[in-house]
Order: C-alpha cells, then sequence, then structure tokens
C-alpha cells in the first residue's frame, strides 16, 4: 500500500486555462510529468482525491500528472478497479441513485439517457471501472463539458478530467489495466 509520501509532486511543464475561477486556476490546469518515489509498474492508474490528481505511471518512477475532479463526500468510492470497457463519445444514464437523489435534474434522462456528444457530462471519452465481485461499478474515469468542475468533488462519484486530457489517457489505457481510488484520509501526496 502506498504512503502519502509515495508520490513526490514536482513538474515540468503547465498547461494554461485561463477560463478557470482563481480559485481553481492552478489544480486544474496542470498535465506534467512527475517523478514517484513508488515502484509502481507502469501503466496504471492512481487517483489521489486529496490532491484531485489522477497518475498515470510510466516507466523510470514517473508519472503524467493530471489534474481531475472527483466524487462528492459521501459518493466517492475507494478501491482497486480495472477498466473493464472504454467508449468515444459515450452514451450516459443516470444511475437510478443519482435520479433519487435529484429527480428534477436526472428524472428527464432516466429511460433513454443522453446520446454522447458535447453536451454530455461523460464529455469525450470514458472509462468504465469494473470490479471481479460486481463488475460495472457505475464509476468512471471521463471527460467533461464542464470544465470549471476540474479541481473540485461535485461529481457523483467519477473521477473526471478536461476532454483533451482524457482524450489523451484513453488512447494509452488498455481494458484491464488497473486503477487504485485512494481514500480521502490517506492522500498520496503530502
Amino acid at each position: 500500500m502506498l504512503s502519502r509520501r509515495d508520490v513526490l509532486v514536482g513538474g515540468l511543464a503547465t498547461l494554461g486555462a485561463p477560463w478557470l475561477p482563481a480559485a481553481a486556476h492552478e489544480a486544474a490546469s496542470s498535465r506534467r510529468i512527475v517523478g514517484i518515489k513508488a515502484e509502481l509498474p507502469p501503466g496504471e492508474i492512481h487517483v489521489d482525491p486529496g490532491a484531485f490528481a489522477l497518475y498515470w505511471t510510466l516507466p523510470n518512477l514517473t508519472a503524467i500528472r493530471y489534474a481531475c475532479g472527483v466524487g462528492r463526500p459521501g459518493l466517492y468510492e475507494p478501491g482497486v478497479f480495472y477498466v473493464g470497457a472504454k467508449k468515444e463519445w459515450p452514451r450516459w444514464t443516470p444511475t437510478p441513485a443519482m435520479v433519487e437523489r435529484d429527480p428534477e435534474r436526472y428524472g428527464p434522462y432516466a429511460e433513454t439517457g443522453m446520446p454522447g456528444g458535447p453536451d454530455n457530462p461523460l464529455g469525450a471519452r470514458a472509462l468504465y471501472l469494473h470490479t471481479p465481485e460486481r463488475g460495472d461499478t457505475f464509476l468512471r474515469i471521463h471527460g467533461t463539458n464542464a470544465p470549471e468542475t476540474i479541481g473540485t468533488a461535485v461529481s457523483n462519484g467519477c473521477a473526471r478530467l478536461l476532454n483533451e486530457h482524457i482524450v489523451e489517457l484513453y488512447e494509452m489505457v488498455s481494458l484491464n489495466t488497473r486503477v487504485v481510488l485512494y481514500s480521502q484520509s490517506e492522500p498520496l501526496t503530502g
């Protein structure tokens, strides 16, 4: 298990994102190569919700760090998953729990969902998280049509990236890729 010091945040380049609110600008605008201390195998995804960071592990103790949005308190689910499906411009259908929590917002899409496209909340790409016991967990790593939510905890449990970042990650990730969502109380950094 990784300790909170396993990932050393430092980096090379930061991409600009002038459309973000000032408070979220620094966290949300980053996509950088960082050094990691832990001997994590290349080709895994690790999400640190406290840092709003998703790491794609590379060889030689490095990773690509993407700023991300995570699930709201009570909806974020830590654990070990695998990528069970990948979809480009995925169709979105709210879960029954989402409809129950906010029927006015999600109810209209409960039956038919929303086709993929720029207005779809899953954005340009989605990685579907599965476990051997449950199959599809209804958790996703996906893009977003609301980039201002990067660097915040607002989703219904999913991790979200800027669309350009999920497109890049999607191309590198294969089915059965290991995904670790760390708990809020045991962050990777700091």
